[in-house]
């Protein structure tokens, strides 16, 4: 029996390394390979280049808030699918999707804690969830926050992540936009901060309402923000 026999019956009893799938992550900004224990305790910047990771509530409550001090707002209750919305699905089968891929019952998540030992109320907003889109629950979600911050007299912090209203709900979305002006009003007749992190993408409606009137604004470097996104504009004007 040649050598190559040998190898052959010996290879079957060679236990296998298993490569976990998620061993690496690709950069969206730079396209090269990093390793993803790397990319999380980078806090999801990539050592390379700087690009920021989009990323969705629970990560970012991790990160900022401190260890045992985050406790997540219930999320409200509202009318799904008011017009009984239809494309290419129903609005409710895209909803049940989107809960199942996230795990979130929509795409507006508040909690509670510390960062630092100073409390606050953080709002996230998840890109994952329909595109981050702004409709009842948002907008509902987005005026609880507000009220628990005006209850607990500490600021309210939101990171924006959106491509705009959402189109299955028409009118009762945009109506979103004045109810968080009035909320954010609230919190200024309170005396307490409102403070914006936008991240990227942020753009269409809840561009043009809460995320531009922060007390303070701050920005992710290179986080695409629009009002109206790139393929509207060249759909328009045909350039």
């Amino acid at each position: 029996m040649s050598w190559l026999n040998s190898v052959r019956n010996v290879l079957p009893f060679v236990a296998k390394r298993e490569t976990p799938e998620n061993l690496w992550h690709k950069c969206k900004g730079c396209g090269q390979m990093v390793f993803t224990k790397e990319l999380e305790d980078n806090l999801y910047v990539c050592p390379k280049c700087d690009h920021h990771d989009r990323i969705g509530p629970k990560i970012r409550f991790a990160q900022l808030f401190d260890e045992g001090s985050c406790s997540e707002l219930p999320a409200p209750k509202v009318p799904e699918d008011p017009l009984k919305f239809r494309d290419q699905k129903r609005y409710t089968d895209r909803l049940k999707a989107a809960r199942t891929d996230n795990s979130e019952q929509d795409a507006l998540i508040n909690a509670r804690g510390a960062i630092d030992g100073h409390r606050v109320v953080v709002g996230v907003q998840d890109f994952g969830f329909m595109g981050g889109s702004m409709g009842l629950a948002v907008g509902e979600a987005f005026v609880r926050g507000v009220e628990a911050a005006i209850e607990d007299r500490v600021p309210y912090v939101i990171f924006t992540a959106s491509g705009g209203a959402r189109m299955q709900e028409g009118i009762l979305s945009l109506m979103q936009m004045p109810r968080s002006t009035v909320a954010i009003q609230m919190l200024h007749d309170a005396g307490l901060p409102y403070i914006v992190v936008l991240t990227d993408p942020t753009s269409g409606g809840v561009m043009a309402a809460y995320a531009m009137l922060g007390d303070v604004q701050i920005a992710e470097p290179k986080a695409t923000l629009a009002f109206t996104g790139r393929r509207v504009i060249e759909s328009t004007i045909r350039e």
